[in-house]
């Protein structure tokens, strides 16, 4: 599908990608942030389902509109005039030559997505690939993503873990065994090196592999042949390494527990995928893709509460969150109330944990301050919120946070 983009027509005209996920308005948390009369703090919103672009007004007081018809949702088509406010966008596709290969993956973090980029010629060599980093950013599905991007794409992509295993049976589970070879061997069996001929073989956690193993896995990789458990000759085997760890293998190396020729041998091209606090320019866009899948509804304030944890589990974390969402409040839109039984601080240090006295104080003026301003307006929320200097959505957020009663404020 071609890139989607759109064009601010204004005397300084400026181009956006469209994402398959995009917010609209003046507020700095907006991916596009505009500015201008009548424009909300959240505005608009498009975002791609299958093959097809939605335009959405996020209940804006004056209203989007599309060529010229004022719209709650409709279908993007091409040159489609957005009307937001006093500002102007055509909705419209990129022109003229495609880059020759681009990397699926990609990332708002200009550092992290010239790395990824630079994946797109790694791709398409034999070269073994090292994937380092935290537990949970990610490192499955780049390997996913640099085999399907191969020359390999067409032959098996096969993922063993190495901590999964007893050293017994990860070395069956790699090379194979013969019948008889052990206890519970009642018929030959091709390992991972064999079911992933002419493809690529991603070997997680390599760290944990046993010392004994390593040098077996080192001579596969020398000469390339395999020789299963219990078997009197070699195989040649044909398949490219992709393997990646949460560890340090320098301090392993140092430690005695790694060889290192076989990190020399793994390290010829890595790449470290960064922690999920580093990196949160993507954070809406991957709370958005598990949120879609999970059929999940997340406000304005429960986001803005969820890019504040330190999110030590980094990218699962947040899928785990999501799916818990969806189990714990099925069909209901979370709000900021729900974050805190959603998060997981079992993982926090006591610093960075809220303690019961840090944010209530701060709360209860704000509560106290909307009282009184639905109090002088007698229930009146639009001109509460106008008071407060706050969207009207966010007043209705805070109201449902307090449990604030409107009904009892009029007359």
């Amino acid at each position: 599908m071609n890139q989607a983009i759109l064009k601010l027509v204004s005397e300084n005209p400026k181009t956006y990608q469209v994402s398959d996920f995009l917010t609209i308005g003046k507020d700095a948390q907006c991916q596009i942030q505009l500015s201008g009369e009548e424009l909300a703090e959240r505005h608009f919103r498009i975002e791609r389902r299958e093959q097809t672009y939605y335009i959405r007004d996020l209940r804006s007081p004056h209203g989007t509109f599309v060529n010229n018809a004022r719209i709650m949702e409709a279908i993007l088509q091409e040159g489609d005039l957005i009307r937001a406010g006093n500002q102007e966008l055509v909705f419209t596709y990129k022109t003229g030559e495609q880059p020759v290969s681009q990397f699926p993956l990609k990332s708002r973090n200009e550092v992290w997505n010239e790395e990824l980029q630079s994946l797109r010629h790694v791709a398409t060599t034999d070269f073994p690939v090292l994937i380092l980093g935290p537990s949970g950013t990610g490192k499955d599905v780049i390997a996913q993503a640099i085999h399907n991007e191969s020359l390999r794409k067409n032959a098996t992509f096969m993922s063993v873990n190495c901590s999964a295993l007893s050293e017994t049976l990860i070395e069956s589970e790699l090379f194979g065994h013969v019948k008889g070879s052990f206890t519970g061997a009642i018929s030959d069996r091709k390992g991972a090196f064999e079911a992933a001929r002419n493809g690529t073989l991603f070997l997680d956690e390599i760290g944990d592999l046993s010392y004994a193993l390593q040098a077996k896995l080192l001579r596969a990789l020398e000469n390339g042949e395999i020789r299963p458990v219990g078997a009197d000759r070699n195989i040649k085997t044909d398949v490219r390494i992709i393997a990646a760890t949460h560890q340090s293998l320098p301090e392993k190396i140092r430690e005695g527990s790694f060889r290192a020729d076989l990190y020399f041998r793994l390290n010829v091209v890595s790449v470290t995928p960064p922690a999920l606090h580093n990196r949160m320019e993507d954070f809406e866009d991957l709370l958005y893709t598990f949120a879609k899948k999970m059929r999940v509804r997340f406000s304005f304030g429960a986001i803005a509460r969820l890019k504040k944890h330190p999110w030590p589990g980094n990218i699962r974390e947040l899928k785990n969150l999501v799916t818990r969402a969806a189990a714990l409040y099925p069909r209901e839109h979370i709000e900021e109330k729900h974050i805190e039984k959603l998060l997981d601080k079992t993982m926090l240090s006591p610093a960075e944990v809220d303690t019961p006295n840090d944010i209530p104080v701060i709360k209860e003026i704000e509560k106290q301050m909307i009282i009184k301003r639905l109090t002088a307006n007698r229930g009146n929320q639009r001109r509460t919120a106008a008071d407060l200097g706050m969207p009207k959505s966010t007043l209705h957020d805070r109201l449902k946070y307090y449990n604030i009663q409107v009904e009892n404020f009029k007359v």
